[in-house]
């Protein structure tokens, strides 16, 4: 890694060294609500350009400059993955991803299939290379994967999910299914993160975006192993930051999996939870609908964050889930610009 990375601000602040402002990028910062973005999306299907490295190559580095984020993030999806693992995905509008033979019963599982994302993702490792070429020398760039709980959660319900039914009853119910398809499902994005290191990401953030619908102990006892398996498989090589939605109850049990950057959520107080588990480095926590509010008081709400994170050394601003769809894209540029110049005051 050349010294212009390893010095960014957003790589000192995952190691909990101090920057010279507060590092931000922003979850989803290439997406719907920016024009450039649209006119790159009306020429393909979203898979499409999820699987066109030119395309995420233009709209990954699109992002970053517009608007002078710390750090760019692959652009992909979380479920292409599946795809090889024998999954008949799909994306409606309007629907969101669709997956057409989920699993239902344990005899499923056994259809579900090992594969190696570097032979059968190559779009995804083609794209990191161009990316890595188009952006500036100081720029890092973020790679990510679900982790298996998500991941599962998709291929048992057959698609998003208001209260996971199918997902939590599979996992009552059949604990040793369970934990087959989640051994599966480990074992791939494991491969699929080292992959992406080796194609040049400089940190992996790993998203476990519906977990939040389970209790600690649920957690504890049907997650747990399998995310800290996912973590040790990647550990040390890049920072790994660790996120999920609705958590504010399982960060604790979340911690425990090992990654390097804890990421909360709108809903999980920065200050306190950090001085609690003791991390050298987190990541949040604004809530995305703020954005839509007047600028003064997109801003105000920026500085509360700020404040809460107290100036010390290790916090990466984020929202606390992606941008939203409509978003006033001048109000993100003005974000990113006050985090910049406000964080000076409280470091």
């Amino acid at each position: 890694m050349s010294d212009n990375l390893h010095n960014s601000r957003f790589l000192k602040a995952c190691r909990g060294e101090k920057a010279d402002a507060t590092p931000i990028w922003l979850m989803r910062q290439a997406g719907r609500y920016m024009p450039e973005y649209q006119a790159v999306r009306s020429k393909t299907t979203f898979l499409g350009l999820c699987k066109t490295p030119e395309l995420a190559c233009q709209v990954t580095v699109e992002a970053q400059e517009k608007l002078g984020v710390d750090a760019a993030i692959l652009f992909a999806d979380l479920l292409p993955v599946l795809e090889p693992m024998g999954f008949a995905l799909d994306y409606k509008e309007g629907e969101g991803p669709v997956i057409g033979n989920p699993v239902r019963v344990a005899k499923d599982v056994d259809r579900v299939k090992l594969h190696k994302p570097l032979s059968t993702m190559p779009f995804v490792y083609d794209a990191i290379l161009l990316i890595r070429r188009g952006l500036k020398p100081d720029i890092p760039l973020i790679g990510f994967a679900g982790l298996p709980f998500t991941l599962a959660a998709y291929t048992i319900e057959g698609g998003s999910s208001k209260h996971f039914q199918h997902a939590k009853t599979f996992m009552l119910n059949d604990e040793g299914a369970w934990n087959e398809l989640l051994g599966k499902l480990s074992r791939v994005v494991i491969d699929y993160v080292n992959a992406q290191i080796d194609a040049g990401v400089q940190a992996v953030q790993l998203f476990d975006s519906w977990v939040g619908c389970l209790g600690p102990a649920e957690y504890r006892r049907y997650v747990l192993p399998h995310t800290k398996a996912v973590v040790a498989g990647i550990k040390s090589r890049v920072p790994i930051i660790h996120f999920g939605v609705g958590t504010a109850t399982l960060v604790d049990a979340m911690h425990e999996a090992g990654a390097d950057v804890m990421g909360f959520d709108w809903q999980t107080p920065i200050g306190a939870t950090w001085k609690r588990l003791g991390v050298c480095a987190v990541q949040g926590n604004l809530d995305p609908i703020t954005l839509f509010a007047r600028r003064e008081v997109v801003l105000e709400k920026a500085g509360e964050v700020l404040k809460d994170a107290g100036g010390r050394p290790g916090h990466i601003f984020n929202l606390g889930h992606g941008i939203l769809p409509g978003t006033p894209v001048d109000n993100v540029r003005a974000l990113v610009n006050y985090v910049h110049e406000r964080s000076v005051e409280h470091i």
